[in-house]
């Protein structure tokens, strides 16, 4: 499961640009080709956000269709199946893919408040 170890990259993106805030939400932008399962990746984040400082720390998915451009037809539409990377309207496999590859953070939200070291304790009063 490569999820675990993509959430640790995303944590690792996205604590610097934080600052020392808290971050109440990080937005991924994940293609159709990245073979990511998104609940796999959702279920791994809310093991690494408490690790990584970033408690609390909501993932919001935005899920992209592949997409290819056809040498031979000129035609540029969304794939159905991510295993099969061939042009719909001709059926060659002569294309370019220009979309569906992508994973990247797009943004982050965060609170004006510290970001709370979830090593320590709460004490009570």
């Amino acid at each position: 499961m490569h999820e675990l170890s993509l959430c640790h990259a995303i944590a690792g993106v996205v604590t610097p640009r934080a600052a020392g805030r808290r971050v109440d939400v990080v937005r991924v932008r994940v293609g159709a080709l990245r073979q990511v399962v998104p609940d796999s990746l959702s279920f791994c984040w809310t093991l690494v956000r408490d690790f990584a400082g970033l408690p609390g720390a909501q993932l919001e998915l935005e899920l992209i269709a592949a997409a290819v451009s056809c040498r031979s037809c000129g035609e540029e539409a969304d794939i159905a199946s991510r295993f099969s990377v061939a042009c719909p309207g001709c059926g060659s496999g002569d294309v370019d893919v220009i979309r569906g590859e992508e994973f990247m953070v797009t943004s982050i939200e965060v609170s004006d408040s510290a970001a709370v070291d979830s090593s320590e304790g709460v004490a009570s009063g």
